[in-house]
């Protein structure tokens, strides 16, 4: 089976094909995007990947997406691209939490916080609970979105063993405050069609007509055109 895996969800993305075997995952070929140019190259990638592996679209057996917390812009591209493989090719979509990944992509297990840098002094974090002897999987207790001093707050109430980041802003401001983090490279198109795999086999799969991205936080054009008198839209 030949999986696709998406990541638009930074400031720097990526697609990667892997080829499931009986007792593996062979990475066939690796892709890097660059940021803010999400629609002008994410498609075309795909299609030289397929051709240079002598794919087509149709030989996909999975779609691996990941669905946010992250840029606006770069996840709607990447969800209406998968939509559109998808429904033209009948193919199976996992869709997979850039949270749930950095947490997965940590050294702990039991409760651990994940947490990614969402600018304007806030943070996207999540609490997982990691399993590694279930093939690494990760159970959502909650995320959510807070500023920096909301989410330090909730750390002080919670049980969770480590923090993991990809940020070094966020690993910085957290040993200013005295809590140390581990600091671990930002999960690529590779790992969340690794981890989309294992939630497929277990029977895993996203409803591609309701799919759509996590976004925790408004968009910029939504933010900005909320009337002025101090209420927001709902």
């Amino acid at each position: 089976m030949l999986i696709l895996g998406i990541d638009t969800s930074g400031k720097h993305g990526s697609v990667a094909l892997l080829r499931a075997t009986d007792d593996a995952l062979l990475t066939l070929e690796f892709v890097p995007l660059a940021g803010g140019q999400y629609s002008e190259l994410l498609v075309p990638s795909i299609a030289g990947m397929l051709e240079r592996q002598g794919a087509g679209r149709s030989s996909l057996g999975l779609i691996a997406v990941a669905s946010g917390p992250g840029s606006f812009t770069g996840l709607r591209v990447a969800i209406a691209t998968v939509k559109g493989l998808a429904e033209a090719f009948s193919t199976p979509v996992v869709a997979v939490s850039v949270l749930e990944a950095v947490a997965i992509a940590g050294p702990m297990e039991g409760r651990v916080v994940a947490a990614l840098d969402a600018q304007r002094s806030e943070v996207f974090y999540g609490e997982y609970l990691v399993q590694r002897s279930q093939a690494d999987q990760a159970q959502m207790i909650h995320e959510s979105l807070a500023s920096f001093e909301g989410f330090a707050a909730a750390l002080a109430t919670t049980d969770a063993k480590q923090v993991i980041t990809p940020d070094e802003t966020i690993a910085s401001r957290l040993r200013d405050v005295g809590v140390e983090s581990h600091l671990l490279p930002r999960p690529n198109a590779e790992a969340y069609a690794r981890i989309a795999h294992r939630k497929f086999c277990a029977g895993i799969r996203a409803d591609v007509a309701t799919l759509d991205a996590n976004y925790l936080r408004r968009s910029d054009a939504e933010i900005f055109s909320a009337p002025q008198s101090g209420i927001t839209p709902a």
